[in-house]
């Protein structure tokens, strides 16, 4: 398999991350959407990350619909979301409110970087941040609520994956835990997970990308 994309995506890395702990043998191949948007193109008309290419030649797009083929290619017993039930739920809400977070956060960063200053909506930036904080409030109040060991049970899932996936991200790329915003229950999970050779194989410093001159 081939991934296409850069760690540095929450989404990218949350697909990484997951092959990784179900221990799928895959091929990085490291494009930006900015540098490499024709490249991208050619594999997934939309030109976005991740991207994934399996053994085969077919193409799958969107890290939601690529780990739910990854959770079947390994089977039921190995898969980071079950088959069906309360558990499932639970599992692919908590990822839903991750990655919603994470959206809101890079466009954060794309009206900052990428839009003249001149231009910019600040109650639309303070939309996004608002919408971002109060997701990272209701998985922190779940974090400090759950009763398992993980955030869904006794054993690591996708829920754990896209949580801290998205929580590292938001922290590295607008500084979503400082100030008055604190999220102490994720910020454990982060560290737990993150010390984890699934993540640590996965993970790339977020930068702010500046502005074409």
């Amino acid at each position: 398999m081939r991934l296409i994309g850069m760690y540095d995506s929450p989404f990218v890395r949350r697909v990484a991350v997951t092959l990784n702990l179900l221990e799928v043998p895959y091929e990085q191949s490291n494009w930006s959407v900015g540098r490499d948007f024709d490249r991208i193109r050619e594999l997934n008309p939309l030109g976005r990350v991740p991207t994934l290419v399996l053994d085969g030649g077919e193409v799958l797009v969107d890290s939601a619909t690529i780990l739910d083929y990854l959770d079947e290619f390994v089977g039921p017993q190995r898969a980071l979301v079950p088959r069906a039930g309360a558990e499932r739920r639970r599992i692919l809400k908590l990822a839903a409110l991750a990655t919603g977070a994470a959206e809101k956060g890079a466009l954060q960063v794309y009206e900052t970087a990428f839009r003249p200053a001149e231009r910019r909506h600040a109650p639309w930036v303070e939309r996004c941040a608002a919408q971002m904080h109060g997701t990272l409030g209701a998985l922190e109040r779940h974090a400090r609520e759950a009763t398992g060991a993980w955030l869904v049970g006794e054993r690591l899932t996708q829920a754990d994956v896209s949580v801290t996936c998205a929580f590292t991200y938001l922290c590295e790329a607008v500084g979503a835990e400082r100030g008055t915003h604190v999220y102490p229950a994720l910020a454990a999970l982060a560290t737990r997970c993150e010390a984890m050779p699934a993540f640590r194989a996965a993970y790339a410093a977020f930068f702010v990308p500046q502005p074409p001159s």
